[in-house]
Order: structure tokens, then sequence, then C-alpha cells
């Protein structure tokens, strides 16, 4: 143990020789043994400013069909004609399907035949009534009389009941052209020329789906909810009630067009603790198909306060948001903030901050708290890249920095 002791000891004393004369190489004697102050590292820093910035957050959702028609047969027959093209866009009253109509023809000149038929007894019986109105208490009794006219009545409720007969048979050869409904997209078909099919059967023809303009169903926690409410009552929160919503789509790329609320759902759910929002796109290039993913960046309104890009955040254990300044010594300061709300690529704070304050937004790497630095001042351009506050001119964008 004892020589162990030593041994350490020994590497201990070796160690701090060694480190003692490569400090001094290359320098007086005169000063061996001063210690030289810590360097200064250069970072580059935004100063603060109060103002107004918006208030948002991003939102996962899915994009639905703004209406979705599954296409059936209202008459039975066998499919005589396919007029569509799988997948290719269909305006609203274009034909679709033709069922076989030689049936139903043939019911509508049945149901006009029977319509001449029932008007042709008409004039008998009218005259047969009158008759009998100039006869009565003179030839012909009373219940003569009532006969003829209620075999009048009979002969034009056939009539009535032959029109209705000829209306009904003219829908059903209506039907036996399957038009769309409303513009859209049409699916591949489920059923082929010469395929019979049946009157309100359950398995849908086609189906056809409305993409312009298309919904967005977004999710939000119920806890986010009640904090927005908070906000928007205590009058954090201003202008609301223009809600604007900004759609991210699946390959990182901001979707061109502004969305509107449409509708929320009033009930949370029950194993998610969510509600959903849907929104209304205009979508006239289908960019946006049913089923994709996307992530909404909602404006919820405005606060006045001050922006940290996010690039120059953390957080810590706690959860709290964190950041590092330049103090007023020269040296690295770190923050941590209990409250802080998204906006855009940056943190709005209201408190713990004040105007002119020094924000370190890089070299965030080689810095820590208490070491001395000496701040480059750096902006943040429309792209969220940092640069240097005064861009060089594009003459001398080439040339050399001197050494």
């Amino acid at each position: 143990m004892i020589r162990r002791a030593l041994l350490i000891s020994s590497a201990l004393v070796a160690g701090a020789l060694l480190g003692a004369c490569s400090d001094n190489a290359g320098k007086p004697a005169g000063n061996a043994g001063a210690g030289a102050p810590q360097q200064a590292t250069p970072v580059g820093v935004v100063a603060l400013k109060k103002a107004s910035f918006p208030v948002t957050t991003i939102l996962p959702g899915r994009a639905e069909a703004f209406q979705t028609a599954d296409i059936r047969p209202q008459v039975s027959g066998i499919i005589r004609e396919i007029a569509f093209r799988e997948g290719g866009e269909i305006k609203k009253g274009d034909l679709l399907y033709q069922i076989e109509d030689a049936p139903y023809i043939a019911a509508v000149e049945q149901a006009k035949a029977a319509i001449a038929k029932a008007e042709a007894s008409v004039p008998s019986a009218e005259s047969n009534l009158e008759r009998y109105q100039r006869l009565v208490g003179s030839g012909a009794t009373q219940i003569e009389y009532e006969t003829a006219r209620t075999t009048l009545l009979q002969a034009k409720a056939e009539v009535e009941s032959a029109k209705a007969a000829l209306s009904a048979a003219q829908i059903d050869l209506d039907h036996t052209k399957i038009v769309a409904p409303f513009d859209g997209i049409i699916d591949q078909t489920a059923y082929n020329v010469g395929n019979v099919v049946s009157a309100n059967q359950t398995t849908a023809l086609t189906t056809i789906r409305q993409l312009d303009p298309i919904y967005i169903s977004l999710t939000e926690s119920s806890t986010n909810l009640l904090r927005l409410r908070d906000a928007m009552a205590a009058g954090d929160i201003k202008g609301a009630e223009n809600v604007a919503f900004h759609l991210i789509l699946e390959n990182g790329k901001e979707y061109n067009q502004q969305g509107k609320l449409d509708m929320s759902k009033q009930v949370v759910s029950e194993t998610t603790g969510t509600f959903i929002i849907r929104v209304l796109f205009p979508n006239p290039d289908r960019v946006v198909l049913p089923g994709m993913y996307v992530r909404a960046t909602v404006e919820l309104g405005a606060e006045t306060g001050y922006a940290l890009p996010q690039l120059a955040t953390s957080r810590d254990a706690n959860g709290r948001l964190t950041a590092q300044f330049v103090a007023a010594d020269g040296k690295v300061e770190t923050r941590a903030f209990e409250n802080s709300s998204p906006s855009n690529n940056s943190w709005l704070l209201t408190e713990d901050i004040k105007d002119g304050d020094q924000l370190i937004v890089t070299g965030l790497q080689s810095v820590t708290a208490g070491m001395p630095v000496t701040p480059v001042p750096m902006k943040i351009n429309d792209n969220g890249v940092v640069v240097p506050a005064e861009q060089p001119a594009a003459g001398d964008a080439e040339k050399p920095a001197a050494k």
C-alpha cells in the first residue's frame, strides 16, 4: 500500500512539472509562475428588442376529402357501358355507368299506354253522369245518378294512377344512367361491362372524392385548449378571432395556401385527451391528397415580448427553457425561463429579459457559464440562418480575410 501511494504521488509530481515546463516554454524567466488571464472566446450574439410577435403552435394532422360518395345502382340490370377513366377527373353530371335500359324503356311505354286507356274511359263516364243528372226524378233514380258520378271519379283516379306509374317508370329509366353527383376524382371500378348489379346493393361500384377544397383534421391537447382560453380571456393574446393556418407537407415544404377553421369537435377523447380541429384548405392543384400526414402552423394571435430563436435555446432537466447570454461583465450567463410560447421558429418570452440583452446564437458548444467572451453582432435572416450583422458587399465576398 505504501509503495502504491508513492507511485501515485510520483506520477502527480511529474505531471505537474511537465505542465509547468510546457506553460513556461518560450516565455521570459521573469513571467514564470505568473497566472495568465483566460482569453475571451468570440461568440455571435443578437441584441433582443421587445416587439409584437405572432403566437403560434404546430399541430399534427391528416388530410381528408371534402366530399366522398360511394356510387351504387338504384335499379337492377346488366352494365352495358363504363364511361369514365379510372383515377381520372370527372365533373358533376358526367355519365359513369350505363345499365341496360331496354326493359325500363318498355315499362315507360307500357305506362303511357295505361294512361291512354284510362283517359279513354273518362269522356264516356262524363256523358253518362250528365244523362243521369237530367233524368233524376223523371226516369232515373238518385242511386243511379250517384253510381254514375262514382264511375267518373274512378275513371279520373285511374288516369292519375297511370300517370304516377309513368313517372315511376321514367325515374327508373333515368337511373339506368349513373352520373357523377359532384366534381372530383374517381377510383377504379369494382364492376365491369356485363356484370349484373342490383338496386341499392351494399357493394359500391366505385368512389368519388372531392379534393378541392380539402379538409385537414388537426389534433390538439385539451391542456393547450384551456391555456389558450385563459390567455384570450386575460387579453394576453389579441386577434385570436382571426386564426390563420399554414400547412407543412410531408417533405417539409410549406403549402402555398392558407386555411380557415371549419369545425372543431366539442368532445375530448377519453383515451387520448385530445380534440379534433378541422381546417379547410384550397387545393386547386390537388397537391394534398386524402390520407397524407401533415403539420399545421397555427397563428393564434399576437403577443408582445422577446423572441428567442429555437436554435439558441435548450431545455434543462426540469423542462425549463434555457439560453446563454453575455452578462455586463463580459462573461457567459445562463438563464432559465418558466413560461414560454412558440412563435414560428422562436420562443416568445415576456419575463426576465430587457431590451439590449445579448443572446448567444453561435459558439454555444465551446462556452460555459462564467467564461469571458467577445460578442460579435449577428442577425438571423428570413430563412432562419445566422449571418453577420454587416453582410459584405457582393464584390468583397470573394476577397480573403486579412491575416
